[in-house]
């Protein structure tokens, strides 16, 4: 992993979009700070696509995507909002404009997109709940995420956000998955689980299909991802422009795939450190 420091100009200057991560990417202490909001702010109006892809559930990501004026939370300024590892995303006609955000108040109309029909996910979802109580009875300390009312399209148990499994826990809990013909990936609070061949890089084909009409492979070379933690390593192969935030040194020993380029900031100060690296060169 070279310094953010050493990425050429002329890269950064090329880029039309950012995908990333959101736990301990954008957000630091699972709130997203002032710095990486105003991150997405002036990635947005520079003209910048930008899209965070995630293994959280759909219904977590709704007050992002959608604000939610009871809480103070403002939308944020994104083309979508892809959940649940890239089976389902939010996204509106506002969304998928280049533009800033809205009041903070105004809540806008909200499109689900799901990649699955109804039929398979009815199927899917059975098998993911027989799956998720053989790992809470095989696995001792395993627990649901507290998030998982709002899962759709996975089953997600909680490793270090509020509970806390050890490694080799961990690993008898991606084994079960993997068992019953799951996919599996642990992210740095979660362990997800889910059925069909959708991913975080699928994801994002998906989406820059669905909103743009194009083919992101044929423009590959014009996107940087940036993430922190093993669930990230399939887009740190794939995008030539990849950034890690500083916390993915805890997971250094175990990736495969590591970004090319890492922040000397943690989390959400690290995405602020990206977006101010990118809009630098775009002048």
């Amino acid at each position: 992993m070279k310094a953010l420091a050493s990425w050429p100009p002329q890269d950064r200057r090329q880029l039309i979009g950012v995908f990333t991560d959101i736990d301990d990417t954008l957000t630091t202490d699972g709130a997203i700070t002032p710095d990486a909001l105003q991150a997405l702010t002036r990635l947005k109006a520079a003209g910048l696509h930008v899209i965070p892809i995630t293994g959280r559930p759909i219904g977590w990501c709704e007050p992002f995507a959608n604000g939610d004026p009871a809480r103070a939370i403002a939308p944020w300024p994104v083309d979508a909002i892809v959940a649940e590892n890239g089976a389902v995303a939010f996204a509106t006609d506002h969304l998928c404009q280049i533009s800033l955000q809205p009041p903070w108040n105004k809540r806008m109309k909200l499109s689900k997109l799901y990649q699955h029909s109804d039929a398979a996910r009815a199927s899917n979802f059975t098998r993911l709940q027989q799956v998720a109580a053989q790992v809470l009875h095989d696995v001792p300390g395993a627990r649901l995420s507290q998030d998982s009312p709002g899962r759709k399209t996975d089953i997600a148990i909680d490793h270090s956000e509020f509970a806390h499994l050890p490694p080799d826990q961990i690993a008898r809990v991606v084994a079960i998955m993997r068992a019953a013909d799951m996919n599996a990936s642990v992210s740095s609070i979660h362990i997800n689980g889910w059925f069909g061949s959708h991913n975080k890089l699928e994801g994002a084909r998906w989406i820059v299909r669905e909103l743009f009409g194009r083919d992101l492979d044929a423009e590959l070379d014009q996107w940087v991802y940036v993430g922190d933690s093993t669930n990230d390593q399939l887009m740190f192969q794939h995008f030539r422009h990849s950034v890690g935030v500083a916390n993915i040194l805890r997971f250094a020993a175990e990736l495969t795939h590591h970004p090319r380029y890492i922040t000397r900031s943690e989390r959400g100060a690290g995405f602020a450190e990206v977006a101010h690296t990118i809009l630098d060169a775009h002048g």
